[in-house]
């Protein structure tokens, strides 16, 4: 059923209105399980939002509903823009929200009153995340209108209370109203595409913030030719060899939608006339959506011409007060890459990164993939990225996954991207200046993770600090031990460590043992760290002489759990916590409270599919290893005392 665009508002009590959403419209069919998605066109939206195909299936219904697909902002507000530019959970909240119902179980429901129709559909469709009703409001026209306007909505539906549903057909019972916005804005210069025969093709417009012109769109309608004649009279004395703008706009850029625009040449002009605009909306990046040139102003000094800020209106103006859209809150975090494309580019802290061979399969038991993992270490990057922060990576790659061949990776001289920091070194094996890639933000992560970095080989230091490392730690390895054993043995350095007064963390290594984390804060050096380990393990292994052993030689260990005080030196890594393992089900080095690390405890616990729920739930336990650190002379002497 096709709506009917009106100019005006009206008041009407056989009427009730809805939001007119800015986005797909979407009829989808629910039948034993199955579900197809159609737009307006016939095509397959199935694929394309996949999250609202599983919400739908998730249903279990047999309907025919009809609706809008969206992506809206913590604010409820739909963009258009986010929605055409939607590939992956990443890229906005999506949402579908369903404003009527015209099958059920069998029964054409077409026939029955819009009103029927809504009291149905509320009855049997369940909302959840991404499933929505589209409330109905029973109300003037011309006062919603108003409110859909200072809300900066796209509009608002009309439709009659009584209205049949008509297939395919656009009637005069549903009616839609657009809510344009309008701006003050000084013209900064104009274009004039190549072939074009008129005195100009768009207006160049932006407004002031403090001292700067900044930037807001070139206008391309609104004008007839007497007009712009009339317009290039004014422009004329102005003309100008320097843009005003704070930052000089590409004119002739392609976008994703128009990657051949007609080529323009631009004049720039002295920032001194004013001009109205209407438009749709203002893009993320802040330039209008749609405009349309209004008209002259000529009664304003340009200086005063800001972005005007619109009331945040969220009520309708009648006794009910009933919010117009609800806020969709702060995003939770989603999967970045969507499941079908093997090769994808995503914005990720403003650079393009172009992530290849999603398919590929990493861990063939259990049916793992390089995209698996990039999602993965996306959704855990605000809570790994503290640990990899300022520090060189030593990256292993596996680019055939876990059973192919491996590789250290630790030079990225010639291969880093411009973007990324690098670290330099001498290196000892053939006395060459070398680049580590060091830890920054998500970029850098997801870069490493699209390289085939399984695991993040983290420094123990800092570029700040390079030769004081964070913490000193401690690695339980076992060779013919029981996971029993190493659990015990954690417990015994963990009393040690008590004894002396040393708060200590623990965490799952993701492959056979355990890892004691102990904070210094920066302020001892490696060598320091490392005899401060070697006294610890040797009190350990007093204790527990049987199974565990301090040779660095394996041969020599006679198959007892090797307690490794050696990664306390430079360049020594150690897979950082919440780190992926190349090892079957894709294990994650996994931080464990304390009553935790007993009996019963087992590596395969904690997996990609697992981790962030556990993260959500508890926290980043392992923060205090990042902290201020021990006072390593003061328990020393105190110890020594004893």
């Amino acid at each position: 059923m096709l709506a009917t665009l009106v100019d005006k508002p009206f008041e009407d009590k056989n009427w009730l209105y809805e939001v007119k959403w800015d986005g797909y419209r979407a009829v989808s069919f629910l039948k034993g399980g199955k579900v197809e998605i159609k737009s307006r066109n016939d095509k397959s939206f199935n694929e394309k939002f996949y999250p609202v195909y599983d919400s739908l299936k998730a249903l279990n219904l047999n309907v025919i509903l009809d609706g809008e697909i969206v992506v809206v902002g913590e604010d409820g507000k739909a963009d258009f823009g986010s929605l055409q530019n939607w590939r992956s959970e990443a890229d906005g909240t999506l949402l579908y929200y369903v404003f009527d119902i015209i099958w059920h179980d069998g029964k054409d429901l077409t026939d029955l009153t819009l009103c029927q129709r809504k009291d149905i559909l509320k009855e049997i469709v369940e909302e959840n995340d991404i499933i929505k009703i589209s409330t109905p409001f029973y109300t003037s026209g011309i006062e919603f209108l108003e409110a859909a306007k200072n809300m900066g909505l796209e509009g608002i539906m009309a439709k009659k209370k009584d209205s049949l549903y008509h297939v395919h057909v656009r009637t005069k019972d549903w009616l839609k109203i657009k809510a344009n916005k309008r701006q003050e804005l000084v013209i900064g210069g104009f274009t004039l595409n190549d072939d074009s025969r008129k005195s100009f093709s768009s207006i160049l417009v932006g407004v002031y913030e403090g001292k700067d012109l900044v930037y807001k769109g070139k206008v391309g309608t609104g004008f007839n030719d007497k007009l712009q004649k009339e317009m290039m009279e004014q422009f004329k004395p102005l003309f100008t060899n320097k843009p005003p703008f704070s930052e000089e706009p590409d004119v002739n850029k392609p976008s994703r939608f128009r990657p051949n625009p007609p080529h323009a040449s631009v004049t720039w002009l002295k920032p001194k006339l004013i001009c109205e605009v209407s438009f749709t909306e203002m893009t993320s990046d802040g330039v209008m959506r749609h405009p349309s040139f209004e008209g002259m102003r000529e009664d304003k000094d340009p200086m005063e011409i800001i972005l005007e800020k619109e009331i945040d209106t969220a009520q309708i103006t009648d006794e009910h007060h009933e919010k117009i859209i609800k806020p969709a809150g702060k995003m939770k975090r989603k999967t970045l890459l969507n499941p079908t494309e093997k090769t994808q580019v995503k914005s990720v802290n403003k650079h393009e990164l172009k992530f290849t061979n999603l398919d590929k399969v990493f861990w063939p038991k259990a049916k793992i993939t390089k995209r698996d993992l990039i999602n993965y270490y996306y959704l855990v990057a605000p809570f790994i990225l503290p640990y990899l922060k300022d520090r060189p990576q030593s990256m292993n790659r596996f680019p055939n996954g876990i059973e192919g061949k491996s590789f250290y990776f630790k030079n990225v001289t010639d291969t880093a991207p411009d973007w990324a920091d690098t670290f330099l070194y001498r290196s000892e094996t053939d006395n060459e200046d070398k680049h580590y890639l060091v830890g920054k933000d998500e970029a850098t992560l997801l870069y490493m993770a699209n390289l085939g970095c399984i695991e993040m080989n983290p420094w123990n230091s800092t570029i700040k600090k390079p030769e004081h490392p964070t913490y000193c730690i401690i690695d339980l390895d076992p060779d013919k031990n029981s996971f029993d054993q190493v659990i015990e043995t954690a417990q015994v350095t963990k009393q040690i460590l008590d004894d002396m007064g040393i708060d200590s963390y623990c965490k799952t290594s993701g492959s056979t043992g355990l890892h004691i984390y102990i904070p210094l804060g920066n302020k001892y050096t490696y060598e320091q760290s490392k005899e401060f380990a070697r006294v610890i393990v040797t009190l350990v292994h007093q204790e527990l002489p049987d199974y565990t052993s301090l040779e660095r030689v394996i041969k020599d260990r006679k198959g007892k759990m090797y307690l490794d005080f050696l990664q306390n030196r430079p360049h020594a890594t150690i897979a950082s916590v919440y780190s992926v393992r190349p090892k079957p089900g894709a294990t994650v080095s996994m931080p464990l409270h304390w009553d935790e690390v007993k009996k019963g405890l087992k590596m395969s616990d904690f997996h990609i599919f697992n981790t962030l729920e556990r993260l959500q739930s508890e926290g980043d336990i392992f923060k205090p290893v990042l902290g201020k650190g021990i006072d390593l002379k003061k328990i020393i002497d105190k110890y020594a005392g004893k």
